[in-house]
């Protein structure tokens, strides 16, 4: 596991963007097969997806052969509705890149069958030829996508109901009021994520320090399932000086020199 360590948020976004597209590019040079990209939605991407697209109005990348997958989506929620998962990524990313509308991909919360819906994702990343690379954020309890404390390490795509402490942290973007957050959503598993041939974690701010100090320095743990990146043989987390500081100062001093 690799820990970039930035000052700030921002710059660590930055970094994270920039990395992205260097991958992007590098693909595009040696094969004509799409780059299969795992997105994720909050507001941590948001400076990445920023950055995103600066460079690609900047023609320093192109999404047009990028396949792109979203981690989750509320379960009941209109795709039309301001913060569905739909919604987030047309307004802070698709709207505003050349990305193919049909490489979008992203799970349906109102599907007759949620979890016929839910195989045929999986499927569908499969068929793609598995993911390059997967974006990522982090929950404040160390959870990765919506893969609650004591989700299977080993879970795939599935139908999750959210604990009391995540619809809290997310009320803030239903009026403060928790009881208007969905109480289940569809998921990829930990699995799913880990599948991927890299992964890059964000985490930004004292209120993920815990977390972090968690996922990195502590045991690989269904308690917290962002640990699972430990045996991963690409994974990356981007993080700020803030989300670094409940790290033991050896282990902050060996991200910086190894950097």
């Amino acid at each position: 596991m690799k820990v970039i360590i930035r000052n700030t948020m921002k710059e660590a976004s930055v970094w994270a963007a920039r990395y992205i597209a260097e991958k992007i590019n590098a693909k595009a040079a040696r094969t004509s097969e799409p780059f299969v990209l795992g997105l994720c939605t909050g507001s941590t991407p948001i400076e990445t997806y920023n950055e995103l697209i600066r460079l690609v109005k900047a023609g320093s990348v192109s999404f047009k052969n990028v396949v792109s997958f979203n981690m989750d989506e509320y379960v009941g929620l209109p795709v039309e509705h301001p913060e569905s998962y739909h919604s987030f990524m047309h307004k802070y990313l698709f709207d505003h890149i050349d990305e193919p509308a049909a490489n979008i991909h992203i799970l349906d919360g109102n599907a007759p069958d949620l979890a016929a819906e839910c195989a045929a994702y999986e499927q569908a990343i499969e068929k793609a030829g598995g993911f390059d690379l997967f974006l990522g954020g982090v929950g404040e309890d160390g959870h990765i996508a919506f893969n609650e404390p004591f989700s299977s390490l080993q879970s795939r795509t599935r139908v999750i109901s959210l604990t009391p402490q995540t619809r809290e942290v997310n009320s803030r973007f239903f009026d403060n009021d928790p009881a208007k957050v969905p109480a289940q959503a569809l998921s990829v598993g930990v699995a799913t994520v880990m599948d991927a041939r890299e992964v890059v974690v964000l985490a930004f701010g004292s209120k993920k320090a815990n977390a972090l100090r968690a996922a990195v320095e502590g045991p690989v743990s269904h308690y917290c399932t962002l640990s699972a990146l430990q045996m991963h043989p690409a994974g990356i987390i981007a993080c700020d000086d803030a989300a670094a500081g409940e790290l033991r100062v050896n282990s902050y001093r060996y991200f910086k020199a190894t950097e």
